[in-house]
Protein backbone atom coordinates (compact mmCIF):
# COMPACT_ATOMS: atom_id res chain seq x y z
CA UNK A 1 0.00 0.00 0.00
CA UNK A 2 1.27 3.35 -0.93
CA UNK A 3 2.39 5.89 1.68
CA UNK A 4 1.35 8.92 -0.45
CA UNK A 5 -1.93 9.92 1.11
CA UNK A 6 -3.43 12.09 -1.95
CA UNK A 7 -5.04 15.02 -0.12
CA UNK A 8 -1.89 15.56 1.92
CA UNK A 9 0.49 15.09 -1.29
CA UNK A 10 -2.08 17.67 -3.04
CA UNK A 11 -2.23 20.03 0.01
CA UNK A 12 1.79 19.72 0.37
CA UNK A 13 1.97 20.74 -2.87
CA UNK A 14 -0.28 23.91 -2.77
CA UNK A 15 1.20 25.17 0.26
CA UNK A 16 4.73 24.86 -1.20
CA UNK A 17 3.64 26.59 -4.67
CA UNK A 18 1.77 29.47 -2.72
CA UNK A 19 4.75 29.78 -0.13
CA UNK A 20 7.06 30.29 -2.57
CA UNK A 21 4.64 32.93 -4.56
CA UNK A 22 4.51 34.61 -1.82
CA UNK A 23 8.09 34.84 -1.40
CA UNK A 24 8.81 35.65 -5.09
CA UNK A 25 5.87 38.95 -4.29
CA UNK A 26 7.68 39.96 -1.66
CA UNK A 27 10.91 39.79 -3.97
CA UNK A 28 9.28 41.98 -6.47
CA UNK A 29 8.36 44.33 -3.98
CA UNK A 30 11.94 44.48 -2.59
CA UNK A 31 13.49 45.68 -6.06
CA UNK A 32 11.39 48.76 -5.73
CA UNK A 33 12.30 49.45 -2.37
CA UNK A 34 16.00 47.95 -0.82
CA UNK A 35 17.17 46.10 -3.54
CA UNK A 36 16.62 48.88 -6.32
CA UNK A 37 20.00 50.48 -6.16
CA UNK A 38 21.78 47.17 -5.52
CA UNK A 39 19.59 45.30 -8.26
CA UNK A 40 20.76 48.29 -10.83
CA UNK A 41 24.26 48.42 -9.79
CA UNK A 42 24.64 44.52 -10.07
CA UNK A 43 23.02 44.74 -13.36
CA UNK A 44 25.74 47.80 -14.47
CA UNK A 45 28.43 45.81 -13.46
CA UNK A 46 27.22 42.89 -15.32
CA UNK A 47 26.63 44.58 -18.49
CA UNK A 48 30.27 46.73 -18.09
CA UNK A 49 32.46 43.08 -17.37
CA UNK A 50 34.32 42.92 -20.26
CA UNK A 51 35.29 39.35 -19.38
CA UNK A 52 32.93 36.77 -18.19
CA UNK A 53 30.33 36.96 -15.58
CA UNK A 54 31.62 34.13 -13.18
CA UNK A 55 29.02 32.24 -11.04
CA UNK A 56 29.98 30.01 -7.91
CA UNK A 57 28.11 28.88 -5.21
CA UNK A 58 28.12 25.47 -3.10
CA UNK A 59 25.28 22.94 -2.49
CA UNK A 60 22.15 24.21 -3.57
CA UNK A 61 22.97 27.47 -4.22
CA UNK A 62 25.31 25.94 -6.71
CA UNK A 63 22.75 24.07 -8.77
CA UNK A 64 21.09 27.60 -8.46
CA UNK A 65 24.63 29.25 -10.00
CA UNK A 66 24.71 26.73 -12.78
CA UNK A 67 21.58 27.46 -13.99
CA UNK A 68 22.11 31.34 -13.97
CA UNK A 69 25.33 30.69 -15.63
CA UNK A 70 23.50 28.99 -18.62
CA UNK A 71 20.64 31.55 -19.01
CA UNK A 72 22.96 34.56 -19.25
CA UNK A 73 25.24 32.83 -21.11
CA UNK A 74 22.35 32.04 -24.06
CA UNK A 75 21.11 35.14 -23.71
CA UNK A 76 24.52 36.93 -25.31
CA UNK A 77 26.20 37.72 -21.31
CA UNK A 78 29.43 35.21 -21.66
CA UNK A 79 29.21 33.32 -18.32
CA UNK A 80 30.60 30.20 -16.45
CA UNK A 81 29.82 28.69 -13.54
CA UNK A 82 32.72 28.19 -11.20
CA UNK A 83 32.38 25.60 -8.07
CA UNK A 84 33.67 27.04 -5.37
CA UNK A 85 35.65 23.93 -3.58
CA UNK A 86 37.91 23.69 -6.95
CA UNK A 87 38.49 27.24 -7.29
CA UNK A 88 40.74 27.02 -4.16
CA UNK A 89 42.60 23.63 -5.84
CA UNK A 90 43.67 25.28 -9.07
CA UNK A 91 40.57 27.07 -10.48
CA UNK A 92 40.78 30.28 -9.59
CA UNK A 93 42.83 30.87 -12.75
CA UNK A 94 39.98 30.80 -14.52
CA UNK A 95 38.81 34.33 -12.98
CA UNK A 96 40.65 37.14 -14.58
CA UNK A 97 41.01 40.70 -14.04
CA UNK A 98 38.35 41.39 -16.78
CA UNK A 99 35.64 39.48 -15.41
CA UNK A 100 32.54 39.85 -13.15
CA UNK A 101 31.77 37.47 -10.03
CA UNK A 102 28.13 36.79 -9.05
CA UNK A 103 28.60 34.39 -5.52
CA UNK A 104 25.63 33.00 -3.88
CA UNK A 105 24.91 32.14 -0.78
CA UNK A 106 22.14 31.83 2.04
CA UNK A 107 23.89 32.57 4.77
CA UNK A 108 26.38 34.55 3.13
CA UNK A 109 29.33 32.54 5.31
CA UNK A 110 29.93 29.13 3.26
CA UNK A 111 33.44 28.62 3.70
CA UNK A 112 34.30 27.42 0.44
CA UNK A 113 33.73 30.66 -1.24
CA UNK A 114 36.35 32.59 1.00
CA UNK A 115 39.54 31.98 -1.30
CA UNK A 116 37.40 33.29 -4.74
CA UNK A 117 36.45 36.27 -2.21
CA UNK A 118 39.97 37.11 -1.77
CA UNK A 119 41.41 36.21 -5.02
CA UNK A 120 38.64 38.84 -6.00
CA UNK A 121 39.31 41.43 -4.18
CA UNK A 122 43.14 40.93 -5.03
CA UNK A 123 42.44 41.38 -8.53
CA UNK A 124 39.85 44.04 -8.29
CA UNK A 125 37.24 41.51 -9.96
CA UNK A 126 34.38 43.46 -9.07
CA UNK A 127 31.76 40.92 -6.71
CA UNK A 128 27.97 40.80 -6.59
CA UNK A 129 26.68 38.99 -3.57
CA UNK A 130 23.88 36.98 -3.61
CA UNK A 131 22.58 36.15 -0.14
CA UNK A 132 19.89 36.66 2.50
CA UNK A 133 22.18 38.30 5.59
CA UNK A 134 23.19 41.90 5.56
CA UNK A 135 26.34 41.62 7.79
CA UNK A 136 27.07 38.28 6.56
CA UNK A 137 30.95 37.89 5.06
CA UNK A 138 29.63 37.85 1.30
CA UNK A 139 27.57 41.21 2.06
CA UNK A 140 30.65 43.11 3.38
CA UNK A 141 32.61 41.61 0.02
CA UNK A 142 30.84 42.38 -2.39
CA UNK A 143 30.95 45.41 -4.97
CA UNK A 144 27.09 44.98 -5.31
CA UNK A 145 25.05 43.14 -2.36
CA UNK A 146 21.55 41.72 -3.68
CA UNK A 147 20.36 41.01 0.16
CA UNK A 148 16.91 38.86 -0.57
CA UNK A 149 13.98 39.46 1.95
CA UNK A 150 14.15 37.02 4.86
CA UNK A 151 12.41 33.81 4.42
CA UNK A 152 11.95 30.04 5.60
CA UNK A 153 11.72 27.08 3.50
CA UNK A 154 8.65 24.85 2.72
CA UNK A 155 9.25 21.91 4.80
CA UNK A 156 10.05 22.52 8.91
CA UNK A 157 10.58 19.57 9.14
CA UNK A 158 13.44 18.80 6.77
CA UNK A 159 14.19 22.62 6.24
CA UNK A 160 15.98 21.97 2.51
CA UNK A 161 16.37 24.94 0.13
CA UNK A 162 13.38 25.10 -1.59
CA UNK A 163 11.80 28.97 -1.15
CA UNK A 164 15.03 30.46 -0.96
CA UNK A 165 16.36 28.74 -4.26
CA UNK A 166 13.31 29.53 -6.14
CA UNK A 167 14.21 33.22 -5.12
CA UNK A 168 17.47 33.36 -5.77
CA UNK A 169 16.58 31.51 -9.11
CA UNK A 170 14.23 34.59 -9.94
CA UNK A 171 16.34 37.24 -8.97
CA UNK A 172 19.13 35.51 -11.56
CA UNK A 173 16.82 35.34 -13.85
CA UNK A 174 15.39 39.21 -13.31
CA UNK A 175 19.23 40.10 -14.16
CA UNK A 176 19.32 38.34 -17.35
CA UNK A 177 16.25 39.72 -18.58
CA UNK A 178 17.46 43.35 -17.92
CA UNK A 179 20.42 42.71 -19.32
CA UNK A 180 18.51 41.63 -22.55
CA UNK A 181 16.74 44.61 -23.04
CA UNK A 182 19.25 46.90 -22.01
CA UNK A 183 21.23 45.15 -24.95
CA UNK A 184 18.84 45.20 -27.68
CA UNK A 185 19.15 41.52 -27.76
CA UNK A 186 16.95 40.25 -29.99
CA UNK A 187 14.97 36.63 -31.30
CA UNK A 188 18.37 36.50 -34.24
CA UNK A 189 20.77 37.08 -31.81
CA UNK A 190 19.26 33.96 -29.60
CA UNK A 191 18.64 31.98 -33.19
CA UNK A 192 21.77 32.47 -33.09
CA UNK A 193 23.60 30.61 -30.17
CA UNK A 194 20.62 28.02 -30.22
CA UNK A 195 20.69 26.36 -33.31
CA UNK A 196 19.97 22.93 -31.97
CA UNK A 197 16.62 21.66 -30.89
CA UNK A 198 12.98 23.03 -31.86
CA UNK A 199 13.39 26.62 -30.11
CA UNK A 200 16.88 26.55 -32.27
CA UNK A 201 14.94 25.40 -35.60
CA UNK A 202 11.77 27.75 -34.82
CA UNK A 203 14.25 30.65 -35.17
CA UNK A 204 16.39 29.69 -38.35
CA UNK A 205 14.85 31.78 -41.61
CA UNK A 206 13.93 31.02 -44.78
CA UNK A 207 17.67 31.38 -46.29
CA UNK A 208 19.01 28.96 -43.62
CA UNK A 209 17.37 26.20 -45.25
CA UNK A 210 16.44 26.87 -48.77
CA UNK A 211 17.95 25.11 -52.04
CA UNK A 212 19.61 27.03 -54.55
CA UNK A 213 21.56 25.96 -58.12
CA UNK A 214 20.59 23.07 -59.36
CA UNK A 215 17.91 22.18 -56.62
CA UNK A 216 16.42 25.20 -57.45
CA UNK A 217 15.40 24.72 -61.05
CA UNK A 218 14.19 27.78 -63.06
CA UNK A 219 12.62 27.68 -66.61
CA UNK A 220 11.80 30.15 -69.48
CA UNK A 221 8.47 30.28 -69.63
CA UNK A 222 7.89 29.50 -73.49
CA UNK A 223 10.22 25.90 -72.59
CA UNK A 224 7.71 23.20 -73.72
CA UNK A 225 6.38 20.74 -71.13
CA UNK A 226 9.27 17.57 -72.40
CA UNK A 227 12.25 19.90 -71.09
CA UNK A 228 9.91 21.48 -68.12
CA UNK A 229 9.46 17.54 -67.13
CA UNK A 230 13.54 16.91 -67.18
CA UNK A 231 13.97 20.08 -65.21
CA UNK A 232 11.94 18.88 -62.38
CA UNK A 233 13.64 15.47 -62.48
CA UNK A 234 17.13 17.14 -61.94
CA UNK A 235 15.79 19.03 -59.56
CA UNK A 236 13.98 16.71 -57.31
CA UNK A 237 11.51 18.74 -55.60
CA UNK A 238 8.67 18.19 -57.76
CA UNK A 239 8.21 21.99 -59.20
CA UNK A 240 10.49 24.07 -61.54
CA UNK A 241 9.74 27.93 -61.02
CA UNK A 242 8.85 29.68 -64.50
CA UNK A 243 11.16 32.81 -64.52
CA UNK A 244 10.54 35.39 -67.25
CA UNK A 245 12.77 39.01 -67.55
CA UNK A 246 13.94 37.53 -64.14
CA UNK A 247 11.36 38.35 -61.94
CA UNK A 248 9.61 34.91 -61.25
CA UNK A 249 5.87 34.58 -62.95
CA UNK A 250 4.56 31.24 -62.37
CA UNK A 251 5.67 27.59 -61.31
CA UNK A 252 4.74 23.78 -62.46
CA UNK A 253 4.22 21.10 -60.03
CA UNK A 254 4.17 17.57 -60.58
CA UNK A 255 0.45 17.90 -59.85
CA UNK A 256 -0.26 20.58 -62.20
CA UNK A 257 1.44 17.54 -64.99
CA UNK A 258 -0.92 14.88 -63.89
CA UNK A 259 -3.88 17.09 -63.79
CA UNK A 260 -3.68 18.09 -67.19
CA UNK A 261 -1.93 14.87 -68.41
CA UNK A 262 -3.24 14.61 -72.18
CA UNK A 263 -1.76 13.82 -75.83
CA UNK A 264 -2.22 17.60 -76.25
CA UNK A 265 -0.42 18.96 -73.47
CA UNK A 266 2.81 17.84 -75.02
CA UNK A 267 2.59 20.62 -77.83
CA UNK A 268 2.24 23.38 -74.77
CA UNK A 269 4.70 25.42 -73.15
CA UNK A 270 5.47 26.04 -69.49
CA UNK A 271 3.92 29.23 -69.33
CA UNK A 272 0.44 27.29 -70.96
CA UNK A 273 0.64 24.96 -67.88
CA UNK A 274 2.26 26.97 -65.21
CA UNK A 275 0.12 28.62 -62.40
CA UNK A 276 0.66 32.16 -62.33
CA UNK A 277 1.42 34.28 -59.29
CA UNK A 278 2.13 31.95 -56.77
CA UNK A 279 2.38 32.58 -53.63
CA UNK A 280 5.95 33.11 -52.58
CA UNK A 281 8.16 33.67 -49.08
CA UNK A 282 10.93 36.18 -48.79
CA UNK A 283 14.15 34.49 -47.44
CA UNK A 284 14.88 36.69 -44.24
CA UNK A 285 11.56 35.17 -43.16
CA UNK A 286 11.31 32.87 -40.31
CA UNK A 287 10.66 29.80 -41.34
CA UNK A 288 8.02 28.93 -39.02
CA UNK A 289 6.09 31.89 -41.35
CA UNK A 290 7.04 29.07 -44.48
CA UNK A 291 5.45 26.12 -42.44
CA UNK A 292 2.37 28.45 -41.55
CA UNK A 293 1.70 29.36 -45.39
CA UNK A 294 2.25 25.91 -46.35
CA UNK A 295 -0.13 24.71 -43.93
CA UNK A 296 -2.34 27.63 -44.58
CA UNK A 297 -2.28 27.30 -48.89
CA UNK A 298 -1.95 23.17 -48.09
CA UNK A 299 1.34 23.01 -50.68
CA UNK A 300 4.70 21.40 -49.77
CA UNK A 301 6.66 23.97 -51.54
CA UNK A 302 7.39 28.13 -51.67
CA UNK A 303 9.93 30.06 -53.62
CA UNK A 304 11.97 32.66 -51.80
CA UNK A 305 11.87 35.98 -53.54
CA UNK A 306 13.71 39.09 -53.28
CA UNK A 307 11.97 41.87 -55.31
CA UNK A 308 9.95 39.40 -57.20
CA UNK A 309 13.75 37.67 -58.48
CA UNK A 310 14.01 33.67 -57.60
CA UNK A 311 16.84 33.15 -54.62
CA UNK A 312 15.69 30.09 -53.51
CA UNK A 313 13.26 27.36 -53.02
CA UNK A 314 12.41 25.72 -49.37
CA UNK A 315 10.13 22.59 -49.05
CA UNK A 316 8.47 20.75 -46.06
CA UNK A 317 10.62 18.15 -46.65
CA UNK A 318 13.63 20.57 -45.61
CA UNK A 319 12.04 22.28 -42.68
CA UNK A 320 10.75 18.77 -41.06
CA UNK A 321 15.07 18.02 -41.43
CA UNK A 322 15.27 21.12 -39.49
CA UNK A 323 13.30 20.07 -36.95
CA UNK A 324 10.71 22.09 -37.38
CA UNK A 325 7.00 20.18 -36.70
Amino acid sequence: MSIIDPKAAVAAGQDTIRAEARALDQLAEALAGALNEPFVHAARLLAEAKGRVIVSGMGKSGHIARKIAATLASTGTPAQFVHPAEASHGDLGMIVETDCVLAISRSGETAELSDLLYHCRRIHVPIIGMTFKRGSSLAKASTAALVLPECGEASEEAPAPTISTTMCLALGDALSVALIKARGFTADHFGAIHPGGKLGAALKKVTDVMRVGQSDPLISPSVSVADTMKAMSIGAIGAVGVVENGKLIGIVTDGDLRRKLSPEMFAKTAREIMTANPKTIAPDAPIADAIAIMNEKRITLLFAVEDGKPVGVVHMHDLLAAGVR
